[in-house]
C-alpha cells in the first residue's frame, strides 16, 4: 500500500474565484479501484441509498463511506480502502496548506457517488458535514462522450456540465466557473462555494461522479496575516 502524505508534493493547479479551487489528477490505481470498488458493490446491491442526505433530482446517489453524526436511518460506514482515504486526506490537507491555513484539525465525513442520467440535475447548492466549516469535492469517475446537442450556442457547452460559482463579487471579479470535464481530476473547494449540474438532453451513458465532504475544526483569529 502506497502512504501518502500531507508534506508530499502532489501535482495540481488552481483558479480563484474570490475562493479558491484545486484540482488534482487521481493516481490511476487510487482511480481504478474507485470505480472498481463502485460497481462489485453495485452488482451486490450493498450500498446504501443516499438521496435523503442530498439536494440533487437524481434517484441513483449511494454511499461509499459515512462517519458522521449516526442518525436511525444511518449508520457509520465505509467500504473504501485506507489508501484511498488517505489520498483524500493529503489532497485535503495540501489544498489548507496551500491556502495557509495554519493549527486545523480534518475529519473525512462522507464519500458518495452520483449517477446522472438523461435530464437529471443536481440543482446549485452548497455542503456541509457535522461542521458547517469544511472542504468538498468532484471526482469525475465517467464523464458520457455525447451529452446532447446544445439548444443554442454550441460554442459554449452547458449540457451536463458542472458550474461552480464563488460568494465574490463586483466589478472585474470572476465568479463563475465552468471546469473541463476530465476523468481522473479531483476538484476541491470549500463548503460554502455554490455549485449545480446542468443536464443531459441526450445520452446512452451515466454521467458518474463522486463526491467528498471533510470537517475542518480550525481558529480563523489564529490565522496568519498573508499579503501577496
Amino acid at each position: 500500500m502506497t502512504v501518502y502524505t500531507k508534506d508530499k508534493e502532489i501535482p495540481f493547479d488552481f483558479i480563484f474565484l474570490g475562493q479558491c479551487i484545486t484540482r488534482y489528477p487521481v493516481p490511476p490505481h487510487i482511480f481504478k479501484s474507485i470505480n472498481t470498488i463502485y460497481e462489485q458493490r453495485m452488482k451486490e446491491k450493498k450500498l446504501p441509498l443516499w438521496q435523503d442526505q442530498l439536494i440533487g433530482k437524481i434517484p441513483s446517489e449511494y454511499s461509499l463511506f459515512f462517519n458522521g453524526q449516526q442518525e436511525i436511518q444511518h449508520k457509520r460506514h465505509n467500504v473504501l480502502t485506507p489508501e484511498i482515504l488517505n489520498w483524500f486526506e493529503v489532497c485535503f490537507n495540501h489544498y489548507l496548506q496551500w491556502n495557509h491555513v495554519k493549527e486545523y484539525k480534518i475529519k473525512l465525513n462522507s464519500i458518495w457517488v452520483n449517477e446522472m442520467k438523461i435530464h437529471e440535475y443536481n440543482p446549485i447548492h452548497t455542503h456541509s458535514g457535522d461542521l458547517l466549516v469544511g472542504l468538498s469535492s468532484v471526482m469525475f469517475l465517467k464523464i458520457p462522450k455525447d451529452m446532447g446537442p446544445e439548444y443554442t450556442r454550441s460554442d459554449q457547452l452547458m449540457n451536463g456540465q458542472l458550474q461552480l460559482s464563488s460568494n465574490g463579487n463586483g466589478q472585474f471579479a470572476k465568479n463563475d466557473f465552468v471546469p473541463a470535464q476530465t476523468e481522473g481530476d479531483f476538484l476541491v473547494f470549500p463548503y460554502d462555494m455554490r455549485h449545480s449540474v446542468y443536464p443531459m438532453n441526450q445520452s446512452k451513458e451515466r454521467r458518474r461522479t463522486l463526491s467528498c465532504n471533510c470537517d475542518v475544526l480550525y481558529d480563523p483569529i489564529k490565522q496568519p496575516k498573508v499579503y501577496g
